[in-house]
C-alpha cells in the first residue's frame, strides 16, 4: 500500500509516503508559505522515495481544523494530484493526527484557533487507531468543558498559547504533552487502515474542515473579544 499523506492545517507543513507501514517524512522549509513549498516538497519526496504519483494506491490530506489558507493548500493540492492520477482521497483531521502521537489512551487535543479561541476534541486512542469521543468544538479556552474522570492527557498548541487554559489542566490533574502538531506522517498511519477498509472518496468530494462558521475577524473585533492582532 502505497499513500501521500499532505498536512498544512499549522505552521508545521509537511508531507509523508507511507509504503507497507515504512514512512518517509519531509517538512516544509519555516519562513515560507506552504503553497510556495508543498508541491516542490511532494516532488522531492517521491523522487527520494523511487516512485511517482501513477504508482500511488491513494492520497490523504490533513482536512482541519486549523488556518484556513493551509487547509485549501493540503486539500486543493491533494484534488489536484488526485485527478491527475485518478486516485481516491482520504480526509484526516488534525486534531486526530496530534491525538494518534500522543500515544493509546484518552486524549483530549487542543489546537490554537487565533481569535481567542481554541479547536478542541476528546479521542480514545488505542493501537494507532482515534476514536472521537462527542464533537469537534472551537470555543474559548475558558470555556472548554475538562473530564470529570482521570487518565486523561492533554496535547497541541492551545495550552502554552492560553496560560490560563494550561492552568486549569493542572489544576484537574490533566497531564499536557507540549509541542504536538499536526504531522503529515500522522495523516498517513490514520488513513492506512482507512483506505484497507475502502474508506475512499472521490476528489471533488473532498473539502476542508472549517468548524468556524466565520473564516475571518477584523483586527478591531479580535481585540474587542481579548485576542491577538
Amino acid at each position: 500500500m502505497l499513500i501521500l499523506a499532505l498536512e498544512t492545517s499549522t505552521e508545521l507543513g509537511s508531507c509523508a509516503l507511507w509504503r507497507d507501514g515504512a514512512l518517509l517524512e519531509r517538512t516544509c522549509p519555516a519562513g515560507r508559505s506552504h503553497s510556495e513549498t508543498l508541491l516542490p516538497l511532494i516532488g522531492e519526496l517521491l523522487r527520494d522515495a523511487g516512485t511517482t504519483v501513477g504508482a500511488l494506491d491513494a492520497i490523504a490530506f490533513g482536512a482541519g481544523p486549523g488556518a484556513f489558507t493551509g487547509l485549501r493548500v493540503a486539500c486543493g493540492a491533494a484534488q489536484g494530484l488526485a485527478v491527475a492520477a485518478d486516485l481516491p482521497l482520504l480526509g484526516v483531521t488534525s486534531l486526530e493526527a496530534m491525538a494518534v502521537q500522543t500515544g493509546d489512551g484518552n486524549v483530549l487535543a487542543l489546537l490554537d484557533a487565533r481569535m481567542g479561541e481554541i479547536y478542541a476534541a476528546r479521542y480514545r486512542v488505542a493501537d494507532g487507531h482515534c476514536l472521537l469521543q462527542g464533537e469537534i468544538r472551537v470555543l474559548a479556552p475558558a470555556d472548554l468543558p475538562l473530564p470529570e474522570v482521570s487518565g486523561w492527557r492533554a496535547c497541541g498548541n492551545a495550552p502554552s498559547a492560553y496560560p490560563e487554559l494550561q492552568k486549569r489542566l493542572l489544576a484537574a490533574d490533566i497531564g499536557f504533552v507540549p509541542g504536538v502538531l499536526p504531522t503529515a506522517a500522522a495523516v498517513a498511519r490514520l488513513a492506512a487502515p482507512r483506505l484497507a477498509r475502502g474508506e475512499g472518496i472521490d476528489a471533488a468530494l473532498a473539502a476542508p474542515l472549517y468548524v468556524r462558521d466565520k473564516v475571518a475577524k477584523t483586527v478591531a473585533e479580535r481585540l474587542h473579544e481579548g485576542g491577538r492582532a
